[in-house]
C-alpha cells in the first residue's frame, strides 16, 4: 500500500511509533537479564520471544517488553518513552557483567497470523502471550506488510491484550495487568527484582483487580476515557480505547455486575479466550 507525500510517493510506515528497540550484547547478556525481569530469559530461542517486565523492588511495574534472540545479541521491544530510562536503570546493575546496552534505530511491526512477515524483518516470532495473538517483528525500515498502528490497537483490544498505556508506573502489579495469565511471569526461575510481592500475590490469591476488555452497548468511549460505576460505586477506570471497545482496570467484585456504566452508558466485560472460566 502506498500513500502520497507531496509530489513523491513512499511506502506507508507500518511500524509502531510508540515502541523502540534496545540491544543487549556481551557474554553475560542473558544471565544479566535473568536476574532482573519477571520471565525466564533462558527460554529465549531464535524462533520465539519472551514477554516480561521490570518491577520496582516493591513489586510495582516500571516497564514491559518483548525479548528476541537475534544471534549475537538480545533485542528488547519496549515503549519508546521508556527506552532511555531502561538503558539508565539497567546499566546500574551491570557491575562487572559483560553486557552492553544501547538504543537502536530499529522498529517494531505487528501482524495477525494470516499476514506475511515484512521483508525487512531481522527477527520475528509469535506474540508469546497466547496462541492466536499474531506475531511481532523487528525491522530495519517501514515494515511494509505489517498491520497499521490503528489495526493493531483494534485487534489487541478485541483480544484483551495490554500495552504500555494500560499500566501505571510504580503502581500496577504484574498480576493486575494479567501478566500471569499471558505468559509474562515465570514461577520456576530464581529471584528477580520484585519477585517476593509477585509470588506472594500469586500464591495467596490477593489480586483484587485486573485489566479486562470491556465494550459499550451504545456510543463510543471519550478521548478522556472515564470512570466505571456500579450502582453508586467507582469500581474501575478506562485505559486504552477505540470506538466502543477498551481495556479497563476493574475491581474483581464488580466483574459480574449487571449495572456497570461509563459516562452514563451501559458497559459489560467481554471475557477473552485466555481468561479461565474458573477465575471469573
Amino acid at each position: 500500500m502506498l500513500e502520497a507525500v507531496g509530489t513523491a510517493v513512499c511506502p506507508m510506515n507500518h511500524s509502531l511509533s510508540h515502541r523502540a528497540v534496545l540491544s543487549f550484547t556481551g557474554a553475560d547478556r542473558t544471565s544479566f537479564l535473568q536476574g532482573l525481569i519477571t520471565n525466564d530469559a533462558h527460554a529465549l530461542t531464535p524462533a520465539t520471544s519472551v514477554w516480561s517486565a521490570l518491577l520496582t523492588p516493591q513489586g510495582r511495574w516500571l516497564s514491559e517488553f518483548f525479548l528476541y534472540d537475534a544471534s549475537d545479541r538480545i533485542l528488547m521491544d519496549c515503549a519508546d518513552d521508556h527506552a532511555d530510562m531502561l538503558v539508565k536503570r539497567l546499566s546500574r546493575f551491570r557491575l562487572r557483567a559483560d553486557v552492553q546496552i544501547e538504543k537502536t534505530d530499529l522498529h517494531v511491526v505487528t501482524g495477525a497470523e494470516n499476514r506475511p512477515f515484512p521483508v525487512d524483518a531481522i527477527t520475528h516470532a509469535p506474540d508469546p502471550r497466547y496462541d492466536g495473538a499474531g506475531w511481532r517483528a523487528i525491522v530495519t525500515g517501514t515494515g511494509q506488510g505489517g498491520e497499521t498502528p490503528v489495526e493493531f490497537l483494534e485487534r489487541r483490544l478485541t483480544m484483551g491484550l495490554p500495552d504500555v498505556m494500560d499500566f501505571e508506573s510504580e503502581q500496577t502489579l504484574a498480576l493486575e495487568a494479567d501478566m500471569d495469565l499471558l505468559n509474562g511471569v515465570s514461577w520456576k526461575k530464581g529471584c528477580y527484582m520484585g519477585q517476593e510481592l509477585t509470588a506472594r500475590t500469586h500464591y495467596r490469591g490477593l489480586v483484587k483487580r485486573r485489566l479486562l476488555p470491556v465494550v459499550l452497548s451504545d456510543g463510543t468511549f471519550s478521548d478522556e476515557g472515564g470512570t466505571i460505576i456500579a450502582g453508586e460505586r467507582e469500581v474501575g477506570d478506562i485505559r486504552s480505547r477505540s470506538g466502543n471497545r477498551a481495556l479497563a482496570m476493574l475491581r474483581r467484585d464488580a466483574w459480574s455486575s449487571p449495572e456497570l456504566t461509563c459516562n452514563g452508558q451501559p458497559l459489560s466485560v467481554v471475557w477473552p479466550a485466555w481468561f479461565s472460566p474458573e477465575m471469573r
